[in-house]
């Protein structure tokens, strides 16, 4: 499976997987079934109109629509970072090849290339060029220098499910309270992704940020992963008998 490295406000990458083609065919149909559904209700509209000046009305609102189809994906894209409601809904995004979040200019591009991915080619160049592409990229998205991943739902701290931790269990790293809920949200995260990719660079790349921020060294014997998970568990002992 093609992934991309996101680089997270902690200045940790993880990898996330790159959207295939069948996400993002149904991404373009439920947005296209949703701007068909707003002209299906203004052509009923239209339907109960007999007032000349409502005509003019109407003919001003199909004006607006005509804009809003021209510029539906572009406006979504600006102003939901990288998604439109079928986007959304299939859980994907549009990102930079870097993994951060795509310029303006970027989305643009990647918009005027419709013309060329889907109209001028009969919807097949840009069809071909995901299923053949290195990084699932039509045509805009090699120009623009984005691609689509699938977004990964961020674990909250009520679903993390710890394991028991022994009544008289000790914690080992004492000052283990430093850090806060943001942080063990995504030492889960790093620990669900590695288990799932067996990338260790990620638990590497963890676990050094851990001990910097409670200024230790790892204990004699003890690897990278086994500091993550003890570092999880030390943290649900404090937290549990200080509440």
């Amino acid at each position: 499976m093609e992934t991309i490295k996101v680089n997270t406000s902690q200045q940790v990458d993880i990898d996330y997987p790159v959207a295939g083609l069948g996400e993002r065919i149904a991404a373009r149909m439920i947005d296209f079934g949703l701007l068909i559904g707003v002209l299906l209700v203004f052509v009923l509209f239209a339907g109960l109109i007999t007032n000349p000046k409502t005509n003019v009305f109407f003919i001003g609102l199909m004006i607006i629509y005509a804009a809003a189809y021209v510029f539906y994906h572009l406006i979504c894209e600006i102003f939901f970072n990288g998604q439109s409601p079928g986007k959304k809904l299939m859980k994907i995004k549009v990102v930079s090849l870097d993994g951060g979040q795509a310029s303006i200019g970027q989305y643009f591009i990647r918009w005027l290339f419709r013309l060329v991915d889907f109209w001028l080619s009969g919807q097949v160049g840009g069809l071909l060029c995901v299923a053949l592409s290195e990084h699932k990229q039509r045509i805009g998205d090699l120009v623009a220098g984005t691609t689509v991943i699938k977004t990964v739902g961020r674990t909250t701290l009520e679903e993390i499910a710890f394991e028991p931790v022994e009544e008289e269990y000790i914690p080992v790293f004492a000052n283990v309270h430093l850090l806060n809920d943001q942080e063990m949200e995504l030492i889960h995260e790093v620990l669900a992704t590695y288990y799932k990719t067996a990338h260790y660079e990620l638990i590497y790349a963890m676990a050094d940020k851990i001990k910097m921020r409670l200024g230790i060294s790892l204990p004699a014997g003890m690897h990278e992963l086994a500091f993550l998970n003890t570092v999880v568990k030390d943290y649900n002992q404090v937290t549990s008998v200080t509440q």
